[in-house]
């Protein structure tokens, strides 16, 4: 299975199926199955301050670091362009959960569906292939 590695409370927002475009400085060719992982870097006290706007969208903010948590279908990916940002910025809460600059890229997630059972993994960069045992 493909995976992709999110910092929370990024990853958490995708579970609950708050950000369903997830933003990245590089483009990907693959489209479908992919798997989110909340990554192993712990939110810290400052960024947990400065995250509070999304944080508050969380119907529960309890993170599973390092645990594959959701799945959902890699649609598209679309460079960002000034015309593109405008037009999220009519969606405030998708706006306010990704980082829309020129020149990035829009990886666009459809049917997002939580793991009943968090999935313990390393993770990695990139999209990186989960091997079960």
């Amino acid at each position: 299975m493909k995976v992709l590695s999110v910092q929370e409370p990024w990853a958490s927002l995708v579970k609950e199926q708050i950000k369903q475009i997830e933003t990245r400085s590089w483009k990907t060719n693959y489209r479908g199955e992919l798997y989110i992982h909340a990554s192993k870097k712990i939110c810290t006290k400052k960024e947990f301050a400065e995250y509070t706007p999304q944080i508050s969208l969380l119907k529960e903010p309890i993170f599973d670091y390092g645990c594959i948590i959701a799945k959902c279908i890699l649609d598209d990916c679309i460079l960002m362009t000034e015309e593109f940002i405008e037009e999220i910025k009519n969606n405030k809460i998708e706006y306010l959960c990704g980082d829309y600059q020129v020149g990035r890229y829009a990886w666009i997630l459809k049917d997002i569906k939580p793991l009943v059972k968090p999935i313990p993994a390393k993770g990695s960069l990139g999209i990186w292939k989960y091997k079960e045992d």
